[in-house]
């Protein structure tokens, strides 16, 4: 015997086969719950590694501290996870799964929601909930008081029309059959659709505000000012189509910040609270006006967020030249490396005179606010609070690099053209000081004096015109929810009919209910609406009496 026929297969899809089989798999729920999921994954990386959008210098901390994996996490984008193209796919694609998923589910809603009640199902005693029951009213006073217990329902109350749907059918004892239909609930699924749809309004306002606004860090010393402009940010991110006329001119003073410290139990050294004072004008000729900040607390300038990310010390260092003339003087924001708010910081001084002419300095270490030492760890921070300050740097001389044309930052030192100020004994000098202290430095180059201590703030001037959006599709979200859960699907129907004859003649009444969702008191409504129209009080419950 010949081998059977070799199967050859399903045939391939064509292009536009294929093309339909993958808009339904991109548009099926089970695709959105997916990319709903994988969008919130792909933004956990955005919570544990430092944005720059977010603090750009803590960000730059961070690649210098991991030589290895930061060239690894800037290729993937992690540096900026929100601008990132794999989260920006994941972001479309689920939209456009949210939009061909609503609207199919719209038009089959809104062809239920006005479609009439079924017709009363012929065999009713097989419903989950069923009662039956005699009386001598007639059939157009038993379904006229059904009408009036089924509030709240959708009714077919015309007795013509539903004796039509129903099939007005004739008993076998002679009687005509008349019904009664009745639905509820039908906003269940408008609650649904509420939800999806409140996800894609959230999805919208998040990227209209990427899009139309703005995020810039600033690190402001307390007695300077700031005004809204793109010169005065230390980092700056606007959307693509944000337009610099859009900045509101406003500007403001740091006049203060307060700072309190847990100084007992396991979250000793810890910052309790924190917040700063600032005097601001919304307009060059405004009035000026005063507020105080905090987490979670910003200001609000004509949609425009002012918050307090952060907070440090800026020591004052006056760094004398060869001549005695004052070279550099001011605060230096050094940043901080731990909760005990040892920081690390530089200055550079490009325009100083030394022995044999014009040369340029630079010095670069560390701020102990509450130094402290001992054999076994060396000079440490015993508490983050400004109670003992003491300054330790390196000094260099040279090239600092600020002529190449090349940006750097303002809290690293390029040591390419630099090299180490050395002591008589040939070792790196280590300019150390307390407050109030000078060192001098060798061969007649200079001082450096430690003249005080300021406080710094981080703060983030944002706007985003997408968070009202994004505000009004979380209402929406939550009042979908609260359809979906509360809100419950039922039917509900009243047959009667009228068996003999003469003056004894008897009105025979089956009421049955269906709930479409799990949970509710389904029995408990379908023996108050037995007891109305039995035209007993709707608090006695009436079960199963007098099976037909």
């Amino acid at each position: 015997m010949g081998s059977a026929p070799a199967d050859p297969g399903a045939a391939p899809l064509a292009p536009r086969e294929f093309l339909r089989w993958a808009w339904r798999q991109l548009t099926s729920m089970r695709t959105a719950l997916i990319l709903l999921f994988l969008l919130a994954l792909a933004a956990v990386p955005g919570s544990v590694v430092p944005q720059e959008a977010v603090d750009a210098t803590k960000a730059s901390q961070w690649r210098e501290n991991h030589h290895t994996l930061a060239p690894i996490y800037q290729k993937l984008g992690l540096f900026s996870v929100y601008d990132s193209a794999w989260f920006s796919a994941i972001y479309l694609l689920l939209m456009v799964s949210l939009v061909g998923c609503i609207l199919p589910r719209t038009r089959v809603y809104w062809k239920a929601l006005r479609a009439r009640p079924p017709a009363a199902p012929r065999n009713l005693s097989r419903l989950p909930e069923h009662r039956a029951f005699e009386t001598s009213a007639s059939p157009e006073q038993v379904l006229e008081r059904a009408r009036g217990a089924l509030r709240g329902y959708r009714v077919v109350s015309d007795v013509a029309e539903v004796s039509r749907l129903a099939g007005a059918r004739t008993s076998t004892t002679g009687g005509e059959e008349l019904s009664l239909s009745a639905e509820r609930g039908k906003l269940r699924e408008a609650g649904n659709l509420l939800f999806h749809l409140s996800i894609l309004v959230v999805l919208v306002g998040f990227a209209g505000g990427a899009l139309l606004g703005y995020k810039g860090g600033v690190i402001v010393v307390t007695g300077n000012t700031f005004a809204n402009s793109l010169s005065q940010y230390d980092d700056f991110r606007p959307g693509s189509l944000f337009k610099p006329s859009g900045l509101a001119p406003f500007d403001f003073k740091v006049t203060d910040f307060d700072v309190t410290f847990i100084k007992e139990g396991r979250e000793a050294g810890m910052a309790h609270k924190f917040s700063a004072g600032l005097d601001y004008r919304t307009s060059p000729g405004a009035a000026t006006r005063h507020t105080r900040i905090s987490v979670n607390h910003p200001l609000t300038i004509d949609g425009t967020k002012i918050y307090l990310i952060s907070h440090g010390y800026a020591p004052h260092i006056t760094v004398r030249d060869a001549t005695g003339a004052i070279a550099y003087s001011g605060p230096v924001v050094f940043l901080p490396e731990d909760n005990t708010f040892k920081s690390w910081g530089v200055v550079k001084v490009p325009d100083a005179q030394g022995p044999s002419g014009p040369e340029q300095l630079g010095l670069e270490g560390e701020l102990y606010p509450t130094y402290a030492f001992t054999d076994a760890t060396g000079p440490f921070s015993a508490f983050p609070d400004d109670k003992n300050p003491a300054l330790s740097m390196l000094a260099y001389q040279g090239d600092l690099g600020l002529d190449d044309g090349v940006p750097q930052s303002v809290y690293a030192l390029d040591k390419k053209g630099l090299k180490p100020i050395l002591k008589p004994d040939g070792k790196p000098l280590r300019v150390d000081l307390m407050l109030n202290q000078t060192v001098t430095l060798p061969d007649g180059m200079g001082s450096v004096t430690f003249d005080g201590m300021s406080r710094f703030v981080k703060l983030q001037v944002s706007r985003s015109p997408g968070d009202l959006v994004a505000l009004g599709g979380v209402v929406l979200a939550l009042l979908g929810l609260l359809g979906s859960l509360f809100i419950r699907p039922r039917r509900v129907w009243v047959k009667v009919r009228r068996d003999g004859g003469g003056p004894d003649r008897r009105t025979l009444v089956e009421v049955a209910g269906l709930d479409r969702s799990a949970g509710g008191d389904l029995a408990g409504e379908i023996d108050q609406v037995v007891a109305s129209l039995r035209g007993a009080p709707q608090q006695e419950p009436v079960r199963d009496e007098e099976q037909v």
